[in-house]
């Protein structure tokens, strides 16, 4: 028969194809992560089903696609929409109120279903409220990854500068941090994509159980991200990029993330603009999403651009630096590629990093990093030696890293060779979803569908 699994993603723009990776702060790695995670468990033998549950979205700022109550992802996955709060498009921190009636809407389908999923997996902390009052009602198995962690978020936050108040206004920081407190507190299996996530940020939880934490690291689809480049991808990449440059054939510093406080973009440039080193013999390109109009930015991409522009104004970097306004989702690996044709360098400045995909992706394209030391990147340097660490919050080593990056004594050739192999080797799809799938049956011992007879009580959910 197979077993049957449900995935829960709330927040952001998710479709089966063409996913609007950048457009803003909500719709960024994880949830390709998550797209790409259900279309491989489907195609394998052990699956039978594999729905997607998000939000409806009936909004004429937003495509129309997110408005389909049901989307074939592929054979056995399917993307569920269903309505909760507003209509509209909203950011994930204005979705708290509506999770309640969210839950209960979701209890109400399974109960209507002729079988339990074998497992619930909730993504971020939405996701996990709730999961939790679904598996504490329903008796259903239940799985928690956090991708990224409020405690940490705020901890980073802080040391940036903000303050309590700021943060709570701009994030609903607590809220966000109850709830994976009791998404923590009921979950039968805690999945992380680092050892660090694990036996650092997860530690400072008071509902964490160092026992039920496994570590599974992401995927990466070898078939698109790889080194294998033609002439003509080369030359679009390099016409996309090329208006902004006085000099488009020197090695670039190259940046893809979303244009949010997180990924710290303003301090790569402040780095790049202080050195006359690096403006002299290098470029840098970033690739920050898509912006057809500014006025449609959300405040924190508006506030993050408006810095970038500042920072390129008081460097005098026009000439020097990138920032395309549109790139397709087909163009990614080639701009890889463009960049490791050229000996660049794949640069993350994040002040906090659950993993890093790019990170990998860049690696599989045989373009070597420079990294923020929080989080996943150290654990993908282990296996991967293909470049350095540094801390993003020390301007002045960051400067000093990104100059040793490109020294004459810097190992390239050695880093790229490594990055290609590391990642076939540790870091692929198949083995991705061969782990995921042995630790999860290994833990529910699946062999059927749970019965409806599992249903307990409300009364049941942990709260502390």
């Amino acid at each position: 028969m197979g077993i049957k699994l449900l995935h829960l993603h709330l927040h952001g723009l998710i479709r089966s194809k063409d996913l609007e990776l950048g457009r803003d702060s909500d719709t960024g790695g994880q949830t390709l992560y998550v797209l790409e995670l259900v279309k491989h468990l489907a195609k394998t033998k052990e699956v039978a089903k594999v729905d997607l549950v998000t939000r409806l979205i009936q909004d004429r700022r937003v495509s129309s696609d997110y408005s389909q109550s049901r989307e074939r992802i592929s054979r056995g996955a399917e993307i569920i929409r269903i309505p909760f709060g507003p209509k509209r498009y909203l950011r994930k921190e204005l979705l708290w109120p509506y999770l309640d009636d969210l839950a209960n809407k979701l209890i109400d389908q399974l109960l209507n279903s002729e079988s339990l999923p074998d497992w619930i997996h909730a993504h971020y902390a939405d996701a996990g409220y709730v999961g939790a009052l679904i598996s504490s009602r329903l008796g259903i198995p239940f799985v928690f990854t956090g991708h990224s962690l409020g405690r940490e978020k705020k901890r980073r936050l802080l040391e940036s500068g903000m303050d309590h108040d700021q943060i709570e206004n701009t994030y609903s920081i607590s809220r966000r941090i109850e709830a994976e407190e009791l998404a923590l507190a009921n979950a039968n299996l805690v999945v992380t994509s680092t050892f660090q996530e694990a036996n650092d940020q997860y530690q400072r939880y008071r509902n964490f159980v160092p026992s039920q934490a496994r570590t599974v690291p992401p995927g990466v689809d070898l078939s698109r991200f790889n080194t294998v480049s033609n002439p003509n991808e080369l030359l679009d990449i390099e016409e996309l990029v090329s208006p902004f440059l006085h000099n488009p054939e020197l090695p670039p510093f190259l940046a893809i993330s979303r244009a949010v406080r997180r990924k710290n973009i303003p301090a790569l440039i402040e780095a790049f603009g202080r050195s006359s080193t690096l403006r002299k013999k290098h470029n840098l390109v970033l690739i920050l999403g898509t912006r057809t109009d500014m006025r449609l930015l959300d405040r924190q991409q508006k506030e993050v651009f408006q810095q970038i522009f500042e920072l390129v104004d008081k460097y005098d970097l026009y000439g020097h630096i990138a920032y395309p306004k549109y790139h397709r989702r087909d163009q990614i690996a080639s701009i890889y590629r463009w960049a490791a044709e050229l000996k660049g360098i794949f640069v993350n400045t994040a002040l906090t990093e659950p993993f890093g995909l790019t990170l990998l992706e860049a690696a599989a394209c045989g373009l070597p990093m420079v990294a923020t030391d929080d989080g996943g990147p150290s654990e993908i340097l282990s296996h991967c030696s293909n470049g350095l660490l540094v801390d993003p919050t020390d301007l002045d080593l960051l400067q000093q890293t990104l100059e040793q990056a490109i020294s004459n004594k810097s190992p390239w050739s050695n880093w790229r060779i490594n990055g290609i192999n590391g990642v076939d080797k540790h870091f692929s799809w198949n083995s991705h979803v061969e782990k995921y799938l042995s630790l999860m049956m290994k833990q529910f011992n699946c062999v059927k569908p749970y019965s409806l007879a599992k249903i307990i009580p409300l009364s049941g959910i942990k709260v502390s």
